[in-house]
């Protein structure tokens, strides 16, 4: 046996996400983090067992619900700095008119290397699939897919006008996407109003059912119009049945309803098994603009509100520098960090911890839960000397555990 293919590790991990042996219920801490040892063999976690002590914090490997791999890195040449949606969209299709394999091909490989070294196992990366880079792009990723299933699983998202799929050529493209086990994605602006929306939206939804394909949709980024986009798409699944995951990404302004409304609403989203990615970085960064003044409210998808109704919600970073967002670099962990003030979520309770970990996970239909069990992959993400504080400062330290081999920069 090699040295790599058995390890033990000691740390302190948060109390969600470690599955403890029948019997065993240690005194839960107040900072939310037990200490464990972890044992594995042949990329398996074989056991988890609490300890009296141990330095340094322990994470499952991470999951990424959101991102643009084919745009990353191209604020440079494609900047937005007036920072509003309508700058990005002009810069965003600028880019894609100058979008070639080989510039595609450079920013994937860059981003996904970085994401094998902050620690993400997964990436839903949305593409966009029509226009003249369209094809290069899913060339390329198609190929980073399979280069990389051993170490990140890659979900490939087809992100067109909903309007698309009702066309021949959305529907030649729906096969690509099947034939890729992607996902059928498309984005609904507001105000979307009539009945146009709705009977795009069931025809993306009965092509989705009947190839087999999740939906993830770009609904509801605004700073006005709130939830128009998901009223729309719940009056359509009132009349269909649809078996197939839904992912409302953005979901931004539903924030802007009162208190009621947005209790309704989410208590009819978990009806239909409605998913939603949280976006707060970009959403932060590109909404409830006025002028030059600083923004006094920020639509950001309610995922407490949500979580409450019995949603699940995961957050993801979305953009890396891009025209959407100039920051942004794969890392788990700063997404974090960078999420929780804007969010106000308390990562040591499981209803913090849960959008950055399980319920990312669940959203994208992963195999494995992130949760630490034995059997489990031996998946972590290692702060040696951290605890919340390390975690939450930009860019913590950490070492990463890939199916028990140590991953090295």
């Amino acid at each position: 046996m090699r040295p790599q293919d058995a390890g033990t590790l000691r740390g302190r991990c948060p109390t969600s996400l470690v599955d403890l042996p029948p019997g065993v219920a240690p005194e839960r801490p107040a900072d939310g983090l037990l200490s464990v040892e972890l044992r594995w063999m042949d990329g398996r976690i074989t056991s988890v067992l609490p300890v009296a002590d141990a330095q340094g914090m322990v994470l499952p490997r991470l999951v990424e619900p959101h991102a643009h791999l084919d745009k990353a890195f191209s604020w440079t040449d494609y900047p937005n700095r007036s920072g509003t949606y309508a700058g990005a969209m002009e810069a965003n299709m600028r880019e894609h008119r100058t979008r070639t394999a080989d510039r595609v091909q450079e920013r994937s490989e860059r981003a996904l290397a970085l994401a094998w070294r902050h620690g993400l196992r997964a990436i839903r990366t949305h593409i966009d699939s029509l226009g003249p880079g369209a094809a290069c792009s899913w060339e390329v990723l198609t190929e980073r897919r399979q280069q990389w299933k051993k170490r990140i699983e890659l979900q490939l998202v087809a992100l067109v006008p909903i309007a698309h799929w009702s066309t021949p050529e959305g529907e030649q493209l729906a096969s690509q996407v099947a034939a890729a086990e992607g996902v059928i994605g498309g984005v609904i602006e507001p105000p979307c109003r009539g009945r146009a929306p709705r009977q795009a939206l069931r025809h993306l939804l009965a092509l989705a059912e009947r190839l087999g394909c999740p939906v993830d949709l770009h609904i509801d980024e605004a700073s006005e119009h709130p939830a128009a986009g998901v009223r729309q798409l719940l009056r359509v699944l009132s009349t269909m049945e649809v078996s197939v995951p839904i992912t409302c990404s953005h979901a931004s302004s539903l924030s802007l309803l009162n208190p009621g409304s947005l209790r309704r609403l989410g208590e009819r989203m978990a009806e239909h098994h409605l998913q939603v990615v949280a976006l707060p970085l970009t959403n932060g960064w590109l909404l409830g603009r006025r002028g030059q003044a600083t923004p006094v409210q920020r639509p950001l998808a309610p995922i407490r509100q949500l979580r409450d109704r019995g949603v699940c919600v995961a957050v993801g970073g979305d953009n890396v520098q891009d025209p959407w967002f100039p920051g942004g670099n794969l890392d788990p962990l700063a997404l974090m960090a960078m999420s929780v003030p804007l969010a106000q979520l308390a990562p040591w309770d499981e209803e913090g911890m849960a959008p950055f970990s399980t319920d990312a996970a669940r959203l994208l239909g992963l195999a494995w839960d992130g949760v630490l069990r034995p059997g489990a992959p031996a998946d972590l993400i290692h702060l040696p000397a951290g605890g919340w504080p390390e975690l939450l400062s930009t860019p913590p330290q950490r070492k990463v555990l890939a199916g028990g081999v140590w991953v090295q920069d």
